[in-house]
């Protein structure tokens, strides 16, 4: 049995993930008010735009007159740079909520005497966790701070979520998992679970881009410029890339942590052939990490053969995310099988 000493570090576990839930709450609130200021900081960029015009068209003649290209530009001529503010407090809150969940992590593995990602809780103790250190690992190459709230948003979810359904007491390993394989095989699942989140919520982005770049295009078309989307009703998209770019952006995800799902699928197959005597068995689990990956397969195939980009891209990688999802829930919870590793009582 386990001693008091387990018991209490897996109770520092279970308050360091309160801990950081609550950081990341924080960090999703300050997320949040930076998407709603970004509105501000358009509607200043476009009134600085006019007032340049205005003033450009009103000095004309000075100029012509003998302002010469000398004279020091207006005020008005130099483009303001947004600071986002509070974008960097909620990184800041996140970094140090993500240090928290590093030590729950931790702490439960060091409680279990293994890896911590043997059930259903565990699994999503880690994989948020992998989800968040992408986000931050991936802010050193590309400003994706407008993805904060959705971010930490889905990390208090699932993870809040996983915390109140589907904790467990630490518990021996079975059989089946006393492998290295459980080591490898479930660790870069996790890692290309991470992948398609970020590409799912840049998805969920591209689409509200799109819309909203479609009705200026059609505005400035009909030549009606009053009902093209002003900086109040564009809202924080008028600060986000092009949908285009935020297209790309999901795609470069989506591959990577399509090459990570293909080597789960493959080391998935090599354990279970160690473990029951067959590569595969068409078990429930099986089955749906397969069908993960087809849905995957079919996106980059369909965006980089076809040409479905836009739209139908967007769509791709958000249903192929929530596949992602249906395996680690409905299917753990309610699929009866060899993988039935939940966790959780029957």
């Amino acid at each position: 049995m386990p001693g008091s000493e387990t018991l209490s570090l897996d109770a520092v576990s279970v308050l360091l993930v309160w801990t950081a839930i609550a950081i990341y709450v924080l960090a999703f609130i300050a997320y949040a008010v930076d998407l709603a200021r970004r509105s501000d900081v358009a509607l200043k960029a476009q009134d600085a735009a006019r007032e340049r015009e205005l003033v450009t068209a009103g000095g004309g003649s000075a100029r012509a007159g003998g302002g010469g290209a000398g004279q020091p530009r207006d005020a008005a001529d130099t483009p303001l740079q947004p600071r986002y503010v509070w974008a960097r407090i909620g990184t800041s809150l996140t970094v140090l909520g993500f240090l928290f969940h590093v030590a729950a992590d931790i702490t439960r593995g060091i409680a279990a005497e293994r890896v911590p990602w043997s059930n259903m809780y565990e699994f999503a103790l880690t994989g948020t966790m992998l989800i968040v250190a992408v986000y931050l690992v991936v802010l050193f190459r590309y400003d994706l701070r407008f993805l904060g709230s959705f971010i930490t948003g889905l990390t208090v979810v699932l993870l809040g979520g996983a915390t109140l359904a589907f904790y467990v007491e630490v518990v021996p390993l079975a059989d089946p998992l006393k492998s290295a394989w459980l080591v490898i095989h479930v660790f870069v699942a996790s890692l290309a679970t991470a992948l398609f989140a970020l590409a799912f919520g840049l998805s969920v982005l591209q689409l509200m881009q799109s819309r909203r770049e479609r009705r200026a295009v059609a505005a400035v078309a009909s030549g009606d410029a009053a009902s093209a989307p002003s900086g109040k009703r564009g809202g924080f998209l008028r600060t986000l890339p092009s949908s285009d770019t935020l297209e790309s952006l999901a795609y470069r995800f989506a591959i990577v942590g399509f090459i990570f799902w293909t080597f789960t699928l493959i080391a998935g197959s090599i354990w279970a052939n160690d473990a029951w005597g067959r590569y595969w068995g068409f078990d429930t689990k099986e089955v749906w990490t397969f069908v993960v990956w087809v849905l995957y397969a079919g996106y980059i195939h369909a965006r980089a053969t076809r040409g479905w980009r836009g739209t139908r891209s967007a769509w791709l990688s958000i249903i192929g995310f929530t596949a992602v999802m249906f395996n680690f829930t409905i299917v753990n919870m309610f699929f009866k099988g060899l993988h039935a590793y939940s966790g959780l009582s029957s």
